[in-house]
């Protein structure tokens, strides 16, 4: 009997495939054939017959990268972003799964809040996706119950504010989440108390250089030295959001050594990586203004030293887009936040192009330790079973960030005008072609993601 055709093969790609020896990613050529959404076989020049052949000669083809911070302000705030424009704008930039956070208006803080965005979801997203559920002390005691919700990537906190009203800055309040659950917790983390006492700052020089001044790197290491101690003293899993401070990581490092794999786990940004102070505020002005701030050159050498020695497990974007009437207000009513889902690949493939990190390790810390650290069951790797997820990236397209590409409402990027080396040429998701050179094809095809929660 005739063996029924595959749907789809991806043919001459150099594919990252997990280590066969030992962990990690490594480059081969290897063809995968695609059945009923998933990877139905890998293997060297695949013969088999198909209905559809996609040629990748020359391309690099990696599991689908997960964005695992991104805000795109569905409900309440859809002057900035929706659902819809957010993940055109993941999946424009080779993004296929995104995790978005809970300071939407109203906050997602209980049931019935977070399946209303379930359904805003449903058959409008381009990206696959799953959302936060927000901490607060009003829901602490039933966070253990609201984080097994289908579709939630887990408890978000915020212990310094930002936008929105998702503060808990009190250790009991804290300490009272950590021990409600299981599941990994999510932090912002800055402390309020000395953000508060430091205000004035902000307020009386009205300049949006002194943003790093005001939310200084003792903020940052104070909350995260308090989040450490509780997440010890209680035993929860944390994931410490945007590390924008050598200081944080000096202490990340130690502490990670004395605990069991992934207990803590780290995140940055490709603009901590990129950006710096005052660089960034003499060229942007408020555009450059977001929470925790973008710090002088030495805190950027420093997350570069952390990333490449291990301490960091996770980039994702935090993509926080706000209109351009908002930031040209005066510092500091002006918000914080920038978009970035869309320009996540092509500023970190820059990077890679310019010898900063190797490809194999960028493609690790945003498809195969976002599945483990998370917990996402299918995604993040290419093997046979796994969803058949995929970002084709052209490692010698030579482009230009421009404004005009950037889908999300906001309309632009703060990398705007940067020549860049390395592009999303394909998003392709669930063994269809969801995006294929700076167009998306096949619309609203993201589906909701599933985790293992026990």
């Amino acid at each position: 009997m005739p063996q029924t055709p595959f749907d789809l093969i991806l043919k001459n790609a150099t594919t990252l495939v997990p280590n066969p020896s030992g962990p990690g990613l490594i480059e081969a050529g290897i063809d995968v054939a695609i059945r009923d959404k998933r990877i139905a076989k890998i293997g060297a020049d695949l013969k088999e017959s198909a209905n559809k052949i996609l040629d990748l000669k020359g391309l690099h083809l990696l599991p689908g990268v997960i964005d695992s911070q991104v805000h795109f302000r569905e409900p309440g705030l859809t002057h900035k972003e929706d659902l819809e424009t957010g993940t055109r704008s993941a999946v424009l930039g080779g993004v296929t799964t995104i995790f978005e956070m809970p300071n939407t208006a109203p906050s997602t803080t209980t049931q019935e809040a977070f399946e209303d965005k379930l359904h805003r979801a449903q058959n409008r997203c381009h990206a696959n996706y799953a959302f936060y559920m927000g901490a607060a002390a009003e829901n602490a005691s039933e966070l253990k119950k609201l984080e097994l919700l289908p579709h939630c990537s887990g408890v978000k906190i915020f212990m310094g504010s930002s936008t929105g009203n998702l503060l808990v800055d009190k250790d009991e309040t804290l300490e009272t989440i950590l021990r409600s659950g299981h599941r990994r917790v999510i932090v912002h983390s800055e402390d309020e108390a000395r953000m508060r006492e430091r205000r004035h700052i902000a307020t009386d020089s009205q300049d949006v250089h002194m943003h790093p001044v005001w939310r200084d790197a003792e903020s940052a290491l104070i909350s995260t030295k308090r989040l450490i101690a509780l997440a010890r003293k209680t035993g929860r899993k944390v994931h410490v959001l945007h590390v924008s401070t050598g200081d944080e990581m000096d202490f990340l490092q130690e502490q990670k050594a004395q605990v069991a794999m992934d207990d803590i786990t780290v995140e940055v940004l490709p603009q901590h990586l990129t950006l710096f102070a005052p660089d960034c505020y003499d060229r942007l002005k408020n555009y450059a203004q977001q929470n925790p701030p973008i710090r002088e050159k030495r805190h950027m050498d420093r997350i570069w030293k952390a990333l490449l020695d291990g301490t960091v497990d996770v980039i994702g974007s935090d993509h926080a887009p706000h209109t351009r009437e908002e930031k040209d207000r005066p510092y500091p009513q002006s918000p914080s936040g920038m978009p970035g889902v869309q320009t996540l690949v092509p500023i970190m493939l820059n990077h890679v192009n310019n010898g900063r990190l190797s490809l194999t390790h960028f493609t690790q810390l945003v498809t195969e330790n976002p599945r483990r650290i998370f917990g996402v069951k299918n995604k993040g790797r290419i093997e046979v079973g796994y969803d058949a997820d995929f970002t084709v990236v052209d490692m010698k397209k030579q482009r230009t960030i421009e404004n005009s590409w950037i889908a999300s409402r906001c309309g632009w990027t703060p990398f705007d005008g940067m020549k860049v080396q390395g592009w999303p040429t394909h998003t392709i998701i669930a063994g269809e072609v969801i995006m294929e050179n700076d167009t998306v094809i096949l619309p609203h095809r993201g589906q909701g993601v599933d985790f293992e929660t026990r």
